[in-house]
């Protein structure tokens, strides 16, 4: 019995060691992002943008989308946000004056 016990937490052992290691993902989207002089609030589906403007849009727990709203530079563009990992996300603006991205960090809003 005890060479059975043995063997089985060797095949267990064995098991775990080979699984394949998934990549760390982050915890998720929501929080304060800085970029330069710029700040924007991610809320679930609301967010204030790098403009001051309180608005919704497409939340996903690692990314968020939104269209730049009037009264912002590039009106109408779209916002794409990715994220790598607890303190970063990539931020994809296409149309108004082109394509760029930018990398954003987690930030405080009162620094």
């Amino acid at each position: 019995m005890r060479a059975r016990t043995a063997t089985a937490l060797i095949a267990i052992a064995a098991a775990l060691v080979l699984l394949p290691a998934s990549p760390a993902r982050a915890d998720r989207i929501d929080g304060n992002w800085c970029y330069k002089d710029r700040h924007m609030s991610i809320d679930g589906p609301k967010i204030i943008t790098p403009g001051g403007t309180k608005m919704t849009g497409l939340y996903d727990r690692h990314g968020f989308q939104y269209t730049v709203p009037r009264g912002e530079p590039d009106p109408g563009a779209e916002v794409d946000m990715i994220q790598y990992d607890d303190n970063t996300i990539q931020v994809t603006t296409t149309g108004g004056d082109g394509s760029r991205t930018e990398i954003w960090n987690r930030c405080d809003l009162t620094t």
